[in-house]
């Protein structure tokens, strides 16, 4: 055992030798030189070269974008934890089928203690993201409540109540029941065959505004039988996004614009339309690495920001929740995810937004951190389970 003045030497040669030696790590923060947000595409990320070094600070710099900053090397109790979970990304660096990671950012006690970037990471170019933009329209969703566009009771009334233009008649069996907690679970028992989802998508005209949620009504199988079961699939958040549209001044893309992200200091993102004309809601959007942190952070605070309440802590508490089972030891909330880890025979929470490839929130609220991960792998669960546990190695006491 070392007492704390022998632990602050280990530390300080560890961030020495480290950073100098272990990782070799480029000194200049990677950026984009005069990036404009009409240069930020899915498929312009695809053509982004490889940085030719990594980089990693432990005490990272300041921006112009609000967040605190702090010292690894202090707040980490076995901070050595981390700096090889990084090191293993970098030895990765010319596989070709793991750890295409791309960067990584920690916070504890809402400061960010470590920001690194690889191969296509830059603090500037926002990461293109898959599933966890659901998590996003969620975070919407509460804000509308905030603002008292929606209510907690309003969670459980047909989603079709939202939306004037349906024709209810002309509905599957059983969908007019299928609720806004339903949708946001992923509960609705809408079951779409291929054959029609087909026929639907050739008709593309007829999937504007709210013809989109009528299509889904209508070419549903039956959902007497299915709801209530889990199933992941991009129809519940076209959904939920439509009851947004429905109910906010201005609509669903000016809202998440004004009041959903700017008020946070994300103003440098990209968000994909759907078929509808809407926001995509299953996948699509591109943030920066920090701005997916204040993402985190804000769920962290349960809904808190800058001292006020952004998004109300009941319905940040909801959407967190486990309140399906899914896989394993996962389970699912509002468009988010909730997991427990054991380490040294105890027992963390962790709410995660995750998206394929590898598109990571990390929420800790046992150990009051914060991760960020970007990737484009094609696995992510063992990375995901890998991160949990290094975090909290290296921040439990």
């Amino acid at each position: 055992m070392i007492n704390r003045s022998h632990y602050t030497l280990f530390s300080a040669l560890w961030a020495f030798f480290g950073f100098v030696c272990f990782t070799y790590s480029s000194p200049v923060i990677p950026e984009i030189k005069s990036l404009e947000i009409s240069e930020v595409s899915f498929q312009s990320e695809k053509n982004l070269p490889y940085l030719s070094k990594h980089y990693l600070s432990t005490k990272p710099v300041k921006h112009e974008d609000g967040i605190k900053l702090g010292d690894l090397m202090q707040e980490s109790s076995n901070p050595e934890a981390i700096l090889k979970l990084i090191d293993s990304f970098v030895a990765t660096q010319q596989g070709i089928k793991a750890g295409k990671t791309d960067s990584f950012v920690v916070a504890k006690g809402g400061k960010l203690l470590l920001e690194s970037y690889f191969r296509k990471g830059r603090i500037n170019y926002p990461h293109y993201q898959m599933s966890i933009t659901k998590s996003y329209t969620t975070l919407a969703l509460g804000r509308a409540m905030q603002l008292g566009y929606l209510s907690m009771k309003d969670l459980n009334k047909p989603i079709h109540q939202f939306l004037k233009d349906l024709q209810v008649d002309k509905f599957a069996k059983g969908a007019s029941s299928i609720t806004l907690h339903d949708a946001l679970c992923m509960t609705s028992g809408i079951r779409i065959p291929k054959d029609r989802a087909n026929a639907r998508y050739i008709i593309k005209n007829a999937l504007k505004r709210q013809g989109h949620a009528q299509a889904i009504f209508e070419i549903t199988e039956a959902v007497d039988s299915t709801k209530g079961q889990y199933k992941y699939q991009s129809a519940d958040t076209a959904l939920v996004m439509q009851v947004i549209e429905s109910v906010v001044p201005g609509g669903a893309e000016k809202f998440i614009r004004e009041e959903l992200f700017a008020p946070l200091g994300i103003d440098f993102y990209v968000w994909q339309e759907d078929l509808s004309g809407l926001p995509k809601a299953a996948a699509g959007s591109s943030l920066r690495s920090r701005d997916m942190l204040k993402v985190g952070q804000l769920v962290l605070n349960q809904g808190r920001w800058k001292g006020e309440q952004f998004i109300p802590a009941y319905f940040i508490d909801r959407a967190t929740s486990p309140l399906v089972k899914t896989k394993g030891n996962a389970h699912y909330g509002y468009f988010w995810w909730y997991e427990s880890y054991e380490v040294s025979g105890k027992t963390y929470l962790s709410k995660q937004g995750r998206g394929a490839g590898g598109q990571f929130i990390i929420i800790l609220p046992d150990i009051d951190v914060v991760a960020v991960i970007t990737a484009h792998n094609k696995g992510m669960g063992g990375m995901l389970n890998q991160v949990c546990t290094v975090l909290i190695t290296a921040f439990s006491k």
